[in-house]
């Protein structure tokens, strides 16, 4: 059958539309969009065709978008906004599963005289609206929540948070990285004042992303240099990158429903097929409020690192969580915080479809997992052990 791709969350294959669109700007069109001739300014209106595109498809104005190298920069510079000023601390409010890029800068704003709340969540991923609310002090600078989790896939709500944050005027910050180009987003509609977003998830090239940022908002300057971003990101743009996200953002944007009610279907038939001929397994995440693509299952009795190089010996890319935790044995963070018990907590592996996966591959999927989660199981003196006090 060939290989069987199901680890979209970690990155997407770019679209030959998207490379189409790209080709041009490493060749003829190669030119520097900061020279005052006409080559480099006629590279420069298509930048800013791109940025007024972006804004466009979140409900922002072009001028509130900036361009940076990924998910992970935006992130990080978002959160320079809750650094402190004049040695007076200040307080910012995450969850308890976020991404690395939020959660490692949350510990360095740590040392630098930041206060962080680190707010826990329910057993299906989601954060509750009045721990928000108990969680804000006099000194809250920022509140950083994700849109929806790389390793489970629950989505937040991020509206009523955000209806919390501008009663008490804090900004609101979300990591969307998993969440645009999937979900319909609007910044003024759900209170966001700056949101992360990455090519890369949405089939477009990595490398490139960009961080939206509300009118007014005091964002603090990232690089030295010259002119570019306005002054706040100095450096040749990536104009290749720029117009490849643009075109994949619009497409994405075009065919949102119809990938959702794809992905929806694939994502339920292969989650029935384990639940119903798996035993001992069991679903991370929320039901309902979940990314169309995200299977995050549990088996007991079995190691996920096991699991997982027996899948990719039958040609099936999967994970055990967030792809930044590769090589870990320990359980990610976000399994810690659901609480997952303990017998399940080794026995984690991500299945993240897309579009172009089929029924045919979830169909070979769920017998190669049968087949493999048997295997590991009869090697498990831990099995053997239950299975004797089950008989006995």
């Amino acid at each position: 059958m060939g290989v069987i791709y199901l680890d979209h969350a970690a990155t997407t294959a770019m679209l030959p539309e998207v490379a189409e669109a790209m080709q041009p700007f490493y060749t003829e069109a190669f030119y520097n969009p900061s020279g005052i001739y006409q080559p480099g300014q006629e590279v420069r209106k298509k930048i800013e065709a791109v940025r007024e595109q972006i804004a466009s498809v979140i409900g922002a104005e072009a001028e509130e978008i900036y361009f940076t190298s990924g998910g992970t920069e935006a992130d990080n510079w978002a959160l320079q906004m809750a650094k402190p000023k004049n040695r007076r601390p200040t307080h910012l409010i995450t969850s308890a599963i976020e991404h690395h890029a939020i959660g490692h800068s949350c510990k360095r704003l740590e040392t630098q005289g930041c206060f962080v709340t680190y707010l826990p969540v329910d057993s299906k991923g989601r954060v509750r609206i009045q721990d928000v609310k108990r969680a804000i002090r006099p000194n809250t600078s920022l509140i950083s929540v994700m849109y929806a989790n790389n390793e489970i896939g629950t989505i937040q709500p991020i509206e009523e948070i955000g209806k919390i944050a501008h009663a008490r005027g804090i900004p609101l910050h979300t990591d969307a990285v998993q969440a645009c180009g999937h979900i319909p987003i609007n910044v003024k509609r759900e209170g966001i004042d700056m949101l992360s977003a990455s090519a890369h998830k949405f089939r477009g090239p990595k490398g490139i992303g960009f961080l939206y940022v509300k009118k007014g908002l005091p964002l603090p300057r990232l690089l030295e240099g010259g002119g570019q971003e306005r002054g706040y990101r100095a450096g040749t743009e990536y104009v290749a990158g720029i117009i490849g996200m643009g075109k994949a953002l619009e497409i994405a944007e075009e065919t949102m429903e119809e990938r959702k009610i794809k992905e929806t279907q694939l994502r339920d038939y292969l989650s029935r097929r384990i639940m119903e001929e798996i035993p001992y397994a069991r679903m991370n995440g929320h039901r309902w409020f979940r990314l169309s693509n995200n299977i995050n299952v549990a088996f007991r009795f079995v190691n996920s690192e096991s699991l997982l190089i027996l899948l990719d010996m039958e040609q099936i890319c999967a994970s055990g969580g967030s792809a930044c935790n590769a090589g870990s044995t320990k359980p990610s963070h976000v399994i810690e915080a659901l609480h997952v018990p303990e017998e399940y907590k080794n026995g984690v592996i991500r299945l993240t479809v897309g579009e172009e996966n089929t029924i045919d591959e979830m169909e070979h999927v769920v017998d190669v997992l049968k087949k493999k989660v048997e295997e590991l199981r009869k090697e498990s003196p831990e099995y053997e052990d239950f299975l004797a006090r089950q008989t006995s």
